[in-house]
């Protein structure tokens, strides 16, 4: 039994909360100490690595500052064909186990990442921290107990989400929906389904995936098509039956469609990616409770957490070693692909400010001065509401993400949000930058490819109208110019076209990536510049780009 298991069992709640959450506690110079130190330890594993060598090209720091000057920047492709081929004698320490992610087309076909025994206890304790800071209302507030259920909806092991949750049904003591046992050979639609189908009659304490699913298993509710509830099975089916009873009366005397939050009471939702963001408020309205956003990846495990506030994310100290590639330095490389970004750390960012993340695992970990791809901005360098003194930040975009549109910088969680907030019903949207031949020139514009749903009927100028006026709306401070209005006047430009694809396409596409074997990951389209290739399968015209 794990320490955490234990402190669950016996309900010794403010020893869980200190173990777990403690770091909310650490001033920066503290959480800087913790850093470095755990990066001297692992600069010592990696000396006498093979792996270690080849990426540190031979150099043998002593200082952080040596590490910082003398290591390079590296990606995935540093690690092959030692990564890829699991080759364990290669690495610093011996991993307990793999994770597997979605590679690279055209290079390798996944990415496999190694796990050491102690990494892996260390980030137990993170993922418990997010069980706590997503159920609790305040510091010290600890609701969490064993035996909770929760609706597993995210990939099975190998993958990183089938390996969380298994490292939460021991140190937590959940109990998922349908069991891990039972459901590793289910389709993701299969367990999704018989999980829901479980929670009717069994009852539902909390949701761990991706937020999307949330939404359309509450969206079915809102319109009253949910294939769960018919007679016959009611019938068959008593606890089900007195669960839609209590439902339908919540939602009648509310005066409204029922609701998921009319049937289950859920303390707590955890859940990675931009559709967590995007998905907020309408998870909130209709199951009654805030996702917790959390960010992390195969690399990393887990990097940063939301707390009980739910706005800005703290980064863990334990982990990862965090350095920080400022967004001006990306300037430098696109005029010298030989440029060698400089890095910050934690103690040095800025409010409002952009940066990349690079990695560098703890505790015998593998990845060295790790690219990750993914932007990050400051938020505040503190959040003094809850007394936490560490910095707050959000997920930004991936670095390749950005769509520049000259007056307006486009991410797709601003497009998204826009979209959503149109109110609009769409099956799925992929865009890309593309440009429009006008009396001055060629103009560059984001081309949208929606599929709508519900047999709603729109023009294609509507709908890229009412996208444009809320992305507008959307205050974030970074990507519309303060002079746009007067920009608008002088100006005759359409910044956003809107190509509407026919019903289905984005089912078929699915269908024909299952059938291709592709990971979860892959089975949609990626919502920001989609290559020709996705393009043609979904059955859209080319347009030129840039």
């Amino acid at each position: 039994m794990s320490k955490i298991n234990e402190l669950v069992k016996q309900r010794r709640s403010s020893e869980l909360w200190q173990m777990c959450c403690g770091f909310l506690d650490l001033n920066m110079d503290q959480f800087m100490a913790i850093q470095k130190q755990l990066l001297l330890e692992q600069i010592e594993l990696l000396k006498h690595s093979q792996l270690g060598r080849k990426i540190m090209h031979g150099a043998m720091p002593t200082t952080v500052e040596e590490f910082r000057k003398l290591v390079p920047i590296t990606t995935y492709r540093d690690y092959c064909p030692e990564l890829i081929e699991q080759r364990e004698d290669t690495l610093p320490v011996k991993p307990e186990r793999w994770v597997k992610t979605s590679g690279k087309s055209g290079e390798y076909p996944h990415k496999w990442l190694p796990v050491t025994r102690k990494f892996w206890e260390e980030a137990g304790i993170n993922f418990s921290s997010i069980a706590l800071l997503g159920s609790c209302s305040s510091k010290g507030d600890v609701v969490m107990k064993d035996g909770l259920k929760l609706l597993h909806a995210m990939a099975h092991q190998p993958y990183l989400t089938g390996n969380v949750a298994t490292r939460l049904q021991e140190d937590i003591g959940f109990k998922f929906l349908p069991p891990l046992s039972n459901s590793a050979e289910m389709s993701f639609e299969e367990r999704v389904e018989r999980g829901f189908s479980m929670a009717f009659s069994e009852g539902m304490d909390g949701f761990f995936g991706l937020a999307g699913v949330l939404v359309a298993i509450g969206e079915k509710f809102r319109r009253g098509t949910s294939s769960s509830v018919h007679l016959g099975e009611l019938l068959l089916n008593p606890p089900k039956l007195t669960r839609i009873l209590k439902g339908k009366l919540k939602s009648k005397i509310a005066g409204r469609q029922m609701m998921p939050k009319d049937l289950w009471s859920l303390k707590v939702i955890a859940s990675m990616g931009t559709d967590s963001v995007v998905y907020k408020d309408k998870i909130k309205e209709l199951w009654g409770r805030t996702p917790l956003n959390v960010y992390g990846n195969s690399e990393t495990v887990v990097v940063a957490t939301q707390t009980w506030d739910y706005e800005g994310m703290v980064f863990f100290p334990n982990l990862n070693f965090l350095e920080f590639i400022p967004e001006l330095e990306h300037f430098q490389e696109e005029l010298n692909p030989n440029y060698q970004p400089k890095t910050l750390l934690l103690d040095e960012l800025k409010v409002g400010e952009s940066y990349e993340l690079v990695v560098t695992n703890f505790h015998g970990g593998a990845l060295v001065r790790y690219r990750l791809g993914d932007m990050i901005r400051i938020t505040a360098l503190e959040n003094k509401k809850l007394g936490i003194r560490l910095p707050q930040m959000v997920f930004e975009r991936r670095v390749d993400d950005l769509i520049d549109l000259g007056f307006m910088r486009l991410t797709e969680r601003v497009i998204w949000q826009a979209i959503e907030n149109t109110g609009i019903p769409y099956k799925g949207w992929t865009g890309r930058k593309e440009y429009e031949t006008t009396a001055s020139g060629q103009s560059p514009m984001l081309h949208l490819y929606i599929e709508l749903k519900d047999n709603y009927i729109a023009s294609e100028h509507g709908v890229a109208r009412a996208i444009y006026e809320q992305i507008k709306k959307i205050d974030d401070g970074l990507y519309i110019y303060d002079d746009l209005a007067s920009f608008e006047q002088l100006i005759d430009f359409k910044p956003i076209k809107v190509t509407l694809l026919p019903a289905g396409v984005f089912d078929t596409f699915k269908e024909q990536q299952k059938i291709q074997g592709a990971t979860l990951s892959r089975q949609r389209p990626p919502h920001i510049n989609p290559p020709d290739s996705i393009l043609s399968l979904l059955g859209a015209k080319i347009k030129t780009r840039a």
